[in-house]
């Protein structure tokens, strides 16, 4: 996760999953028929920025805190619950586990137990269980820890950030094993921001990845011993006589123009991700991992697990399968509309699922800076594709009621995409190599709930977001969700026999008129009547609140991003902050093609932008300014930014 300021937890306040207004507030109501968001009444005193959630065995919430405490949370269920402090004086406690009458965390340096011997819930032992360097960089987060089958525990640490993810001590981007004894193993390397992981029910670690440097976007990545997840820094430690691979940083190329997958293919130790989850369209900063083991009793999805997004105050949710000992599988979107942005979630004994949330210095689209909110299922099942599976040629899809089978024989309701991501030291990835799939045969089976789909234009190494916008059940029904993002890894068999379609790659540079990085001609030798320089600050700031210009002046300017997140400026062309908005609102729309037209809309509202730039970037823009004088706006229209990244442009 990146760093943002306090003043992000109003961040997209009415954005990404609630963008266009009417249409996202539709989607939330109507999962609420299916799956109710329930609030826990938090006291006012209290500042429950959660970072960890676990239950005991007596059926009290613990939460431990960004802050440093672990709250006791009894009745958790009711409308009158109760909170008593259990431990404090902790360091960012991002994780909680219970286990034999005591709690377990990761503070920012150590693995910690905390015991209450004489039954009073509180904490009167605080016992270090295994410790690890700290830098000091803010970005120094720790995650867990989660118990495995034998009892150990696992960690993961989060990469320092200095111009990019760095580690500066040693394990920071390592996931490691703990014995209760203290004896520490280290399992794999390569994690940048792992706030989530998980741990199935075969003894399988899955990580969860945020996008950043090396990572293009979201994604959850099988990792076992010696695995390499994608980012070389914390290979600077593969030297140290326990690391389990011998890879070093200096073994990855900064800039090989292939994808992750491909890359994969060149260094074995290198594991391509299970799952994609597609960037600024399914999530931004993907957090906790929960498996479904209420065995039916949370609606029919048994066995899948469910992915927090913290960005997106969100929960997505995913069917996982193994073909050829790999795993791969898809994601789908579950249930919106989180008051802040989820991080951590735990079931409940009433098989509800707790979900522990915060945006201070995270950008979220839930406005409150913490919460905590119950998820229960309705009893009533959603119409949804329940299983997407990969088959050698094309799909199956099950659902989770009957289908009108005319309707699903007919290929025209299916639309496929494929599309994928640089595998880059550069921060984020457009999306790259679009070209578009075809169904060719639907086949429904006898019962209406499975449909086998041929495809044509199935790639190995590539998402493939199918849509099904006009498909009902039987009872009429549309589906709730429509799309589905399948990571194709592997084909049964290890053949692919999916016809290749001969497509223009969607890797392409799009002519956008409005944005102009050289000179105009016609300015002459004189050049610009005025330059501007704009900087960026963390919390989704310009670095100056207003800018006033000349009307008709020829205007060289400067976007200056000293943030780590990407950004860029987009100028209005007609006047009212109401205008930046609609511009912000209408990139938010933009889906796949979004990153080819740097998240910037055609639209009559824009006067000029720039490109979307980097970290420690720079680009110049070339405009002349309007001929009316008033108040007009600069924006940042990058997904989720546009509603506190703003400036004022006064033109005179």
């Amino acid at each position: 996760m990146q760093r943002i300021t306090k003043l992000s937890f109003v961040i997209l306040c009415f954005c990404i999953g609630q963008i266009a207004f009417g249409q996202s507030k539709s989607i939330v109501e109507k999962e609420a028929e299916f799956y109710k968001i329930e609030d826990i009444q938090i006291p006012k005193d209290i500042k429950l920025e959660v970072g960890g959630l676990a239950l005991t065995d007596d059926d009290k919430l613990g939460v431990s805190t960004r802050r440093g405490e672990v709250w006791l949370v009894e009745n958790p269920y009711s409308k009158t619950p109760n909170f008593k402090l259990y431990a404090h004086g902790l360091h960012e406690a991002l994780g909680l586990a219970y286990k034999d009458n005591a709690f377990y965390l990761s503070q920012r340096g150590e693995l910690t137990r905390l015991e209450d011997k004489d039954g009073d819930d509180e904490a009167d032992t605080y016992k270090t269980i295994f410790s690890w360097p700290l830098s000091g960089n803010y970005h120094d987060y720790s995650y867990g820890p989660k118990f495995d089958k034998n009892g150990d525990m696992i960690v993961t640490l989060n990469l320092s950030w200095t111009n990019g993810g760095q580690s500066t001590v040693r394990w920071r981007g390592w996931m490691l094993k703990i014995t209760p004894e203290g004896k520490m193993t280290p399992i794999a390397t390569g994690l940048r921001s792992p706030a989530g992981f998980g741990i199935n029910a075969e003894g399988d670690y899955f990580f969860t990845e945020n996008q950043g440097d090396w990572v293009g976007s979201g994604r959850m990545t099988h990792l076992e011993v010696g695995d390499f997840g994608g980012h070389p820094a914390g290979l600077k430690w593969s030297d140290d006589p326990q690391s389990p691979l011998k890879l070093k940083p200096g073994d990855i190329e900064d800039n090989s123009g292939l994808t992750l997958y491909e890359y994969a293919e060149k260094v074995p130790e290198l594991k391509a991700p299970a799952i994609w989850f597609p960037h600024t369209i399914l999530g931004i900063s993907t957090s906790d991992v929960l498996y479904d083991t209420s065995g039916g009793k949370f609606g029919p999805f048994s066995g899948q697990q469910f992915v927090g997004d913290q960005g997106h105050s969100k929960i997505m949710r995913v069917y996982m399968e193994k073909v050829n000992g790999v795993y791969q599988g898809a994601a789908f979107p579950f249930v919106e509309g989180f008051s802040s942005g989820v991080l951590r979630m735990v079931w409940g004994s009433d098989n509800s699922m707790f979900v522990g949330m915060t945006s201070r210095g995270w950008a979220s689209t839930g406005t409150d800076e913490y919460g905590l909110q119950r998820l229960v299922w309705t009893g009533k099942t959603p119409f949804e594709i329940k299983t997407m599976k990969a088959l050698d040629d094309g799909f199956e899809l099950e659902f989770t009621k009957p289908i009108n089978k005319t309707q699903a024989e007919d290929i025209s309701n299916y639309k496929m995409v494929t599309f994928t991501y640089k595998y880059h030291k550069t921060y984020g990835s457009p999306i790259i190599d679009q070209q578009n799939a075809m169904v060719h045969k639907a086949e429904v089976s006898d019962d209406g709930l499975k449909v086998k789909l041929v495809v044509h234009g199935m790639r190995l190494g590539f998402i493939h977001q199918l849509e099904i916008p006009g498909l009902k059940a039987t009872s009429g029904e549309t589906l709730l969700h429509k799309k589905a993002y399948y990571t194709l890894n592997e084909v049964p068999g290890g053949e692919l026999r999916s016809m290749q379609m001969e497509m223009k790659k969607s890797d392409k540079k799009v002519e956008q008129p409005k944005r102009v990085t050289s000179i105009p001609h016609e300015w002459g030798e004189d050049g610009a009547d005025e330059k501007i320089s704009i900087g960026t600050v963390p919390g989704l700031k310009y670095d100056v609140e207003e800018i006033t210009i000349s009307r008709n002046s020829k205007i060289e300017f400067t976007l200056n991003n000293n943030d780590d997140m990407i950004h860029n400026v987009v100028i209005t062309s007609k006047q009212g902050k109401d205008i930046a908005l609609k511009v912000g609102q209408e990139a938010l729309g933009l889906g796949l093609d979004g990153p080819d037209l740097n998240y910037v809309p055609f639209s009559d509202l824009v006067l000029a932008h720039s490109g979307t730039v980097g970290p420690e970037d720079s680009e110049t823009i070339y405009f002349t300014s309007p001929d009316e004088p008033g108040e007009y706006w600069i924006v940042c229209t990058f997904p989720g930014h546009y509603l506190t990244m703003l400036t004022k442009l006064i033109v005179k």
